[in-house]
């Protein structure tokens, strides 16, 4: 295992086991402007003062021990917006139990769960304990996680938002780049939960920002950062891949404004370094044998070895917190195994946001904006895809454009 997974296992272990804050400082020095923001806002998000604004941060979640990889896998599978499946209801739990023991293994090998709701959390505290600051006259304000298929979810955090007396509710995707899979899924998931409720909430929603400045500059800066721990003689010959999370293309085909955000915030970051190196969009967690938007991240790492290209940037830029996909699959699967079964020279990986301070800000922007603006949801929202066949989808938006 190369250092650099090395160093980010570690931070998610000892994290896990000393506690954050203890073992931020321990690995990496001092505590970073994140980890204070995180520390100042606990006392705003924990007053005494009953919450008036209630901001659910809503992702697809993870297992936080391998024990519980089964349910979130069954919720998963049986997840129509984002996977539809002939007699869903009897082949979901079938394919959950099928691949549960390969997925609990990937999670013994990064640590015994997901960090993605630590990271979650962590978010969360920073962007309100700057809410609370910036926008008074909305505060006080509070953050709640809600997970498609992993705890908390998004239905339980809905009905403890109402419990809370919350007045205005904010659905903010985690996801930058929209995609009816994900933050799709998610906002119809709060469409079914709360149609024909009573409920005194004024609900909107920040449902895509692949172009928001601090993301962009959060990206840029953790890019560069890298791009210096290449040995100094192949600075100038790394190439930048940019993986995010593939779509069937019967998803793409249907009109998912996925692909092109994406490229969006691709383009963006490339603008923010000034374009100082050869890059490419990749994809990948391709699954099963239909055909998925590509090309695949593990083909192009393999390809560019063979041309000669053997010094490797890998960027996740549709995930903004490590999960699976970033600490498996990218830093074991492509990095370890593949690079050296290919012969790369050299391949690392882009830290992941997690508690970055500008990407803190960034959240905290991005719901102050929203709260100013005092609009329902974006213009693109507005618009389903245009070969879209779930009625949910437009009742979800005439919820939240109403």
């Amino acid at each position: 295992m190369s250092w650099n997974a090395l160093r980010r296992l570690a931070a998610f272990s000892g994290i896990k086991a000393a506690g954050i804050q203890q073992c931020t400082h321990r690995l990496f020095g001092p505590a970073t402007p994140g980890c204070l923001l995180a520390r100042s806002s606990e006392m705003s998000t924990h007053s005494s003062l009953s919450p008036k604004t209630g901001i659910i941060m809503l992702n697809l979640g993870g297992p936080e021990k391998v024990d519980d990889v089964h349910d979130f896998l069954l919720r998963l599978f049986l997840d129509k917006d984002l996977i539809p499946l002939p007699a869903q209801s009897r082949l979901a739990p079938w394919i959950a139990r099928r691949r549960t023991p390969k997925i609990q293994e990937q999670y013994h090998k990064i640590g015994g769960g997901s960090p993605i709701k630590m990271w979650t959390e962590r978010q969360g505290q920073g962007m309100v304990g700057l809410l609370d600051k910036l926008s008074p006259e909305t505060a006080p304000h509070k953050f709640y996680v809600g997970f498609r298929y992993a705890h908390p979810l998004t239905e339980d955090s809905l009905d403890q938002m109402e419990k809370d007396g919350i007045e205005r509710g904010i659905a903010f995707t985690q996801y930058p780049q929209y995609s009816c899979s994900t933050t799709g899924s998610s906002l119809n998931a709060i469409y079914r939960h709360l149609n024909g409720k009573s409920s005194k909430v004024r609900w909107t929603t920040v449902d895509r920002w692949p172009t928001h400045p601090g993301l962009i500059k959060a990206f840029s800066d953790n890019i560069q950062k890298e791009l210096k721990q290449f040995p100094d003689d192949v600075q100038d010959d790394v190439v930048i891949l940019f993986s995010a999370h593939s779509l069937p293309m019967r998803v793409v085909d249907r009109g998912d404004p996925y692909p092109a955000e994406v490229a969006a915030t691709v383009h963006a970051v490339m603008e923010q370094i000034e374009f100082s190196h050869p890059y490419r969009l990749v994809w990948q967690s391709k699954v099963g044998p239909l055909p998925w938007l590509g090309p695949q991240t593990d083909k192009t790492i393999e390809e560019l070895s063979k041309r000669g290209r053997k010094n490797i940037l890998l960027v996740p830029i549709a995930f903004t917190s490590d999960h699976i996909e970033t600490l498996h699959e990218l830093d074991l699967e492509y990095a370890e195994e593949l690079a050296t079964k290919c012969g790369v020279r050299n391949i690392r990986r882009a830290e992941s946001l997690n508690d970055n301070n500008t990407f803190v800000q960034a959240l905290a922007d991005l719901v102050h904006s929203h709260l100013k603006e005092d609009k329902p949801c974006s213009r693109q929202l507005h618009l389903r895809c245009q070969m879209c066949v779930n009625a949910t989808c437009e009742k979800m938006r005439e919820f939240f454009i109403q």
